[in-house]
């Protein structure tokens, strides 16, 4: 469960709520397996100190997503969350747009990897399903990547099953190269039977749709929702 959008409401009236630590209780109840949150350099929702207090509290793993900016991987270096996925960031883009390129990036990307590894911390990189840009991963040594669904989540019909068609090749392309797949950005109850088509999966991040769903139904119902949703997955199209 990806929580920006919880604090996005928050930094929204710079108020004290709503907290992203009460937001992780309620994830954690309705069973989520973890939390997201996007440290960004323009702090425009998750805050230096909400990464400290959800790592401090423990209530589930924290997957924290960022740049490759020095003074974020400072304070990754310092909070150590469970796993760090890497990201491409601008600062004019509304939310992330794009796969990191890490065929382009290899060698800038080489130290923080190491220096992540070195500390106990799993690394995902966040790539499109590309041939070029997994081999790069893999050669990085990380563990996992995280594959962008958003081209396949916001297609319409035309467009939906070749950009899915793509996902299942580079799902299949990272399992042989000994990369774990993550996959996300877009997912919602309405598109994910095709996400679920992805073979190899091991966890979908997933944000937005929760946090807007909530909206009308809670936290917990939205989350529960979508794990009834993802019960369905038996590995995908193998």
């Amino acid at each position: 469960m990806n929580i920006d959008h919880v604090a996005t409401l928050r930094q929204a009236r710079g108020t004290t709520y709503p907290s992203p630590l009460e937001a992780a209780r309620c994830c954690a109840a309705a069973g989520a397996h973890g939390l997201t949150v996007h440290l960004r350099e323009d702090r425009r929702h998750i805050q230096d100190a909400d990464v400290y207090a959800l790592k401090q509290a423990a209530i589930l793993p924290v997957n924290l997503e960022m740049a490759n900016a020095a003074a974020i991987v400072r304070i990754a270096l310092d909070v150590r969350p469970e796993e760090v996925c890497l990201v491409p960031e601008r600062r004019q883009e509304v939310t992330t747009e794009g796969g990191l390129d890490v065929a382009g990036q290899e060698q800038a990307l080489k130290p923080t990897v190491d220096s992540l590894r070195e500390a106990g911390v799993q690394v995902s990189l966040f790539i499109e399903a590309d041939r070029r840009q997994l081999e790069a991963a893999a050669r990085l040594g990380v563990p996992y990547v995280e594959l962008h669904t958003g081209a396949y989540c916001d297609a319409g019909s035309d467009r939906a099953k070749r950009e899915l068609e793509r996902l299942v090749q580079g799902a299949k392309i990272a399992h042989d190269l000994g990369l774990k797949v993550n996959a996300g950005h877009g997912i919602n109850l309405q598109n994910i039977a095709g996400v679920l088509d992805m073979p190899h999966l091991d966890t979908l991040n997933i944000g937005h749709s929760l946090v807007a769903r909530a909206v009308f139904v809670g936290l917990e119902q939205a989350v529960r929702e979508m794990m009834k949703a993802m019960s369905a997955y038996r590995g995908g199209a193998g």
